[in-house]
């Protein structure tokens, strides 16, 4: 009798150890489809990536021509001082300026290098002396809209939309 209950419960053991098995192994083999991701969720996602990235281009590219205008103003004002400090020692202002090279009367430098546009060759600076006592530095603002004239030379392909005249 003992040993007919004890293959009894033996068998229902190994039932119970199959049942638990098989159930596993579904669990398991349900759950492996769900890792990984959907063709249409990658294609979300790497669409918002690329909109994200195309917005921070724009916005870095103006941020450039900004500065790049920053810098255009900076570097006229920079030679107006130059040309100002000429003048008072000469008497008058040069009759040219090489924008690169260096403004000088003598031994006196009045500044080593002049500066180029930034986005020279393309666009440049322009000085125009119309008297002994009267000139404009011209240049082109990337920002900027309008146009000056500048005796007969241009800034470049677009022409000059800042002006700086002596005070």
């Amino acid at each position: 009798m003992n040993r007919r209950k004890k293959n009894y419960f033996t068998a229902k053991h190994q039932t119970l150890f199959i049942a638990k098995h098989q159930a596993l192994l579904i669990a398991k083999q349900q759950t492996s489809f769900i890792k990984g991701f959907t063709l249409v969720e990658l294609l979300v996602v790497f669409s918002l990536i690329g909109i994200l990235i195309s917005i921070s281009l724009v916005a870095y590219s103006s941020t450039k021509k900004s500065a790049r205008d920053g810098k255009r103003k900076s570097d006229l004002e920079q030679v107006r001082a130059a040309l100002e400090m000429y003048r008072s020692d000469v008497g008058s202002y040069p009759d040219e300026v090489d924008f690169g090279g260096s403004l000088s009367h003598g031994s006196d430098v009045y500044m080593s290098q002049i500066p180029n546009d930034p986005f020279s060759p393309t666009y440049q600076y322009v000085y125009d002396k119309s008297s002994d006592n009267s000139y404009s530095l011209c240049a082109y603002l990337e920002t900027g809209s309008g146009t000056v004239t500048c005796g007969d030379e241009s800034c470049g392909e677009k022409g000059c939309n800042l002006k700086v005249i002596n005070p």
